[in-house]
């Protein structure tokens, strides 16, 4: 895919037994994606949350890490790369157990914050690690791929091990199962991962991170009040508020000798292609996915180790990009590979999208086959594309930008299709006027509320309930899939076939 110059010694055993250190860091993370939408439901009947405050639990972690992960890209160049991943894997563990015992909802969003704080230390860091240890572009597309992989099978093991653990004990006990990978995490960690920081570190700049952080949270807290039908002086405040620091933010980054966000990279056709294709492509994925557990859950009538075997089909067919990854470059190119992937992943959400609306499972893992496969390709690649396409002294800052655009992609990805979701249900929901003022807002909220709140007061309104969440959700779907297609198309027409950047240098080539 990508050529060094010079090229570098390939990477021997210990450098493929630390790949397997990383791939724990990110099954740790991917792990707690996944259980998380699956204890949705539960969480919700032990802890009564708000819609707003359901949304809040889900994007806060992203929140904390998009906010986070370029200041923390550029402090694991400065002062390490290994002793950042070790610190975060340490709070991601306490994190876990502080989030396993909340009592309500703002502990948990509380805590969730910290294990998004936690895991914008952990995720630079894999990926500049691997740069660093991968010189050989075979070798590193090779080891980003089982990178991927890992994110795959933890995606995969954590509905399994949740729906397992959701059936036995309380919801709590699904952010237990990070603790013991932690721990393997940071006892393995210690004796195989290699040391690296940028040969010429600079300080971190702490007021861009301040503006970076106030850019992000008040536009998406303006996403969620305008779909919440609350056109207040908070909603205008937040977007000026959001713009302005943006503009802020993108100005020192200007006029500063060393910027936190090196706009130069954006410059570069693979990175700046590949970098919007991470966001978009994980904005629809995640925007839709947060609430497939609980329409297989609180439609479909599954328990939460079915609705984990259901899903089981698209982490698997993840996997096996692994497998094949080299062979579609080879003939696509990387514009080419990453646009089928997401592509690919378009029609499998509108596959779903026919099947939400027919009996059985066949449609709906049809679906999930296609687009498993299809944002597998499309990750790995793009991934790489970012990784390659700079000098491995930036490795951090740039596994930085890109994983700032997946979490941006996450939480805006909730916010605004979670917050569509909520809309579409809302404006399908029934006459509720025989219910009470108490019963109709609890139907109002969510499904998950409004179905307890009815199964008392009038059981003949759940199966309008739900219908009304799966057209709410075929719609989400339908949206998440034109997404996609759409950034398939312009990944395929931007992002360059291959590029070769010089190690001595730093000058980067573009090969058409």
């Amino acid at each position: 895919m990508f050529e060094l110059r010079p090229p570098s010694p390939r990477a021997g055993a210990r450098e493929w037994a630390a790949l397997g250190v990383l791939v724990l860091a990110v099954v740790l993370l991917a792990i707690d994606g996944t259980v998380l939408s699956l204890a949705v439901p539960a969480l919700s009947a032990a802890l009564d949350p708000t819609a707003n405050q359901l949304l809040w639990i889900g994007d806060i972690y992203s929140f904390a890490l998009a906010g986070l992960l370029i200041t923390m890209g550029n402090v694991a160049d400065t002062i390490g790369r290994k002793k950042l991943l070790l610190i975060g894997a340490v709070g991601f563990g306490l994190a876990s157990a502080l989030a396993a015992f909340a009592p309500n909802a703002e502990v948990l969003i509380a805590a969730r914050a910290i294990l998004g704080l936690s895991g914008a230390t952990l995720m630079p860091s894999t990926l500049s690690i691997v740069r660093h240890m991968f010189a050989i572009p075979a070798q590193r597309t090779r080891a980003i791929a089982i990178w991927s992989a890992g994110a795959s099978g933890g995606a995969a093991v954590g509905p399994l091990v949740g729906g397992f653990l959701l059936e036995h004990f309380w919801w709590g006990s699904v952010f237990l199962i990070n603790i013991p990978v932690m721990l393997v995490l940071v006892a393995a960690g210690l004796f195989l991962l290699p040391e690296s920081k940028n040969p010429h570190p600079q300080k971190v700049d702490w007021l861009s991170s301040i503006l970076s952080i106030a850019a992000i949270v008040p536009l998406v807290f303006a996403v969620k009040h305008v779909f919440s039908a609350k056109f207040d002086w908070m909603l205008f405040a937040a977007i000026a508020l959001g713009l302005l620091a943006s503009w802020l933010f993108l100005r020192r980054q200007k006029r500063l000798p060393v910027p936190m966000v090196d706009l130069e990279l954006f410059k570069v056709p693979a990175f700046r292609g590949a970098v919007i294709s991470i966001g978009f492509a994980i904005f629809a994925l995640s925007g839709m996915l947060f609430f497939f557990s609980q329409y297989l859950q609180l439609v479909r009538g599954l328990e939460p180790l079915q609705a984990g075997l259901t899903e089981l089909p698209a982490m698997l067919a993840m996997m096996v990009v692994v497998v094949v990854v080299s062979f579609v470059v080879s003939r696509l190119g990387v514009g080419g590979a990453t646009g089928l992937g997401l592509i690919l992943t378009g029609i499998g959400f509108a596959v779903i999208s026919y099947a939400e609306g027919m009996p059985g499972l066949a449609g709906i893992i049809t679906g999930l086959l296609i687009m498993g496969f299809g944002i597998g390709l499309a990750e790995t690649v793009a991934m790489d594309a970012v990784v390659g396409s700079v000098p491995r002294a930036r490795a951090g800052a740039a596994s930085a930008i890109s994983e700032t655009a997946y979490e941006l992609g996450v939480a805006l990805g909730i916010a605004v299709l979670g917050s569509l979701l909520t809309a579409q249900y809302r404006m399908r929901l029934p006459d509720l006027s025989a219910l009470s003022a108490a019963d109709r807002h609890a139907a109002t909220e969510s499904l998950a509320s409004g179905l307890e709140a009815v199964a008392v007061a009038n059981p003949s309104l759940i199966p309008a309930l739900q219908e009304s969440f799966t057209g709410a959700m075929q719609v989400t779907s339908l949206v998440a899939a034109v997404v996609l297609i759409l950034t398939g198309i312009f990944a395929w027409r931007t992002i360059p076939r291959r590029i070769r950047v010089s190690e001595d240098t730093g000058q980067i080539e573009v090969v058409r």
